[in-house]
């Protein structure tokens, strides 16, 4: 099996459908004997009816995060929805003109900018897929891409389930130019067969086009942070090649982060334990 030592997308009870804390999660992912871990937890509209700043104070307030904390290294990010054919990404054109406690802001931002700037990094991801119906191959290509251009973006997440057709191939290019990651998920082989197919084969033409991958669990629930079983066991049948997995340790993640720009994270970033 494949020794996966980094989980790059996990949520916890802040996105409302997950059911454990930031504590209940890093103290599983040590126990997984994980180096890494990201809390990526959704910024959508499916979680408040209303789109208030004070509703993400939990996203923008995650510097009170420690960096190392039960030996694990720790990571602030969000898992952000694409909300339209442009590759926008949710908070896109919702200008934040208060702070939480009611003070104006000398400059407005969008919720974007104010919730993602403030983060390691992000992934997009498309969840509610109406936008793209009716849109030709070339739209849907063109919203992945411009999705990766977005300067806060780190890994394109869940592409095997998406439901939404495009071409792999300038997608899995576009995200190698840029230094970004495909991911592979296990929640996708949780869910439903047909996902299985698509997954595998994703990852089949990231191995022959040379793209780096993140493997995740999208974990909803502590104890399934760090498990990768399903995915593992995919990879080793189509013979993946190891150094093409980002997350196969910390210091081969933190490197790719910083190559793509997103952000810069050193050794002594984690020195001091919770």
């Amino acid at each position: 099996m494949y020794k996966i030592k980094c989980d790059t997308h996990t949520h916890t009870i802040y996105s409302r459908h997950a059911y454990s804390t930031i504590e209940e999660n890093v103290r599983a992912a040590s126990e997984a004997g994980l180096e890494l871990l990201t809390a990526t937890d959704h910024f959508s509209a499916m979680l408040w009816p209303e789109q208030d700043f004070r509703n993400f104070q939990y996203l923008s307030n995650m510097s009170g995060w420690p960096r190392l904390w039960h030996g694990v290294s720790l990571l602030r990010g969000a898992e952000a929805d694409i909300i339209d054919l442009e590759g926008h990404l949710f908070g896109h054109g919702i200008p934040v003109t208060h702070g939480i406690v009611g003070y104006a802001f000398k400059t407005v931002k969008d919720l974007d900018e104010k919730i993602l700037g403030g983060l390691d990094y992000t992934i997009a991801s498309v969840h509610g897929k109406a936008f793209t119906e009716g849109a030709s191959i070339v739209q849907k290509t063109e919203m992945y891409i411009k999705a990766l251009d977005n300067p806060h973006v780190f890994i394109l997440g869940h592409i095997g389930r998406s439901g939404v057709e495009f071409d792999l191939d300038e997608v899995l290019l576009a995200a190698k130019a840029r230094n970004k990651l495909i991911e592979i998920n296990e929640h996708s082989f949780h869910i439903a067969p047909q996902y299985h197919t698509r997954c595998r084969s994703i990852a089949e033409r990231c191995a022959e086009l040379g793209v780096m991958i993140s493997v995740s669990t999208d974990a909803h629930i502590s104890c399934a942070v760090g498990k990768f079983g399903k995915c593992s066991e995919m990879l080793e049948e189509i013979h993946f090649p190891e150094e093409l997995i980002a997350g196969r340790d910390r210091a081969h993640f933190l490197e790719m982060l910083g190559k793509s720009g997103v952000a810069t994270l050193t050794e002594d970033d984690f020195k001091e334990e919770a």
